[in-house]
Order: structure tokens, then C-alpha cells, then sequence
């Protein structure tokens, strides 16, 4: 675009006609462009897709989470080289063994209660 103040257009009307119509086109497809960026269906369906990303980005931490726990009592109870270690697992053991046996007891003595 020229500035009229300081010089003058040279331009020729079909030059003139032709700066306009490509301003036209480029002012249409600018405007195709909003009108599909501001459709509703295009305003959802990019609402689901930053859902959908945090959902997995969530899901992925807590996958890692988890792994680095379950490696950890893993760890605990195997060697590196994968031989159990008995003198963790006994013990644990032992203590579900019992508090699952208080658990049936204190369920059994519920039920001669209630007859």
C-alpha cells in the first residue's frame, strides 16, 4: 500500500484492480479461517482434545508412580538378583497370616451374635 501523502500512486486502474481482488481473497480466507476457529464444533472438539491430553499426561505420571512403588516393594523382598529374601518375607507373612485370622475370628463371632 502506498502512502498518498508523500507520493504520488503510479499505479495503473488494472494494477489497482488487481491489489484489491488479492486483498479480497486474502481478507476471504482470513475470514474462513475465524469462522472456523470460532465454530462450536471446532470449540469442543478442541475442549475434548486438551481433556483427552491431560487425562493421558495424569495417567502417565501415575503409571510411573506406581511402577517406582511396586519397584520399591519389589525391592524389598527380592534381591538383585532375584532370589527371595526370606528374612523380610517370613515376617510379613506371619503378620497377614494373624491379622487375617483376627479378622475371621472377630466376622465369626458377629454372626453367633446376631442368631
Amino acid at each position: 500500500m502506498s502512502d498518498t501523502s508523500s507520493t504520488p500512486d503510479t499505479r495503473t486502474p488494472a494494477q489497482i484492480e488487481a491489489d484489491i481482488e488479492r486483498r479480497r481473497e486474502t481478507l476471504a480466507e482470513t475470514l474462513d479461517e475465524i469462522g472456523v476457529r470460532v465454530h462450536p464444533k471446532t470449540i469442543v472438539g478442541d475442549a475434548k482434545a486438551k481433556v483427552a491430553s491431560s487425562v493421558d499426561q495424569t495417567l502417565g505420571r501415575a503409571y510411573v508412580g506406581v511402577n517406582r512403588v511396586v519397584d520399591d516393594v519389589k525391592g524389598q523382598f527380592v534381591t538383585e538378583d532375584g532370589a527371595p529374601r526370606l528374612e523380610r518375607i517370613v515376617p510379613v507373612a506371619l503378620v497377614v497370616v494373624g491379622v487375617v485370622g483376627l479378622l475371621t475370628l472377630g466376622t465369626g463371632r458377629r454372626k453367633r451374635r446376631r442368631r
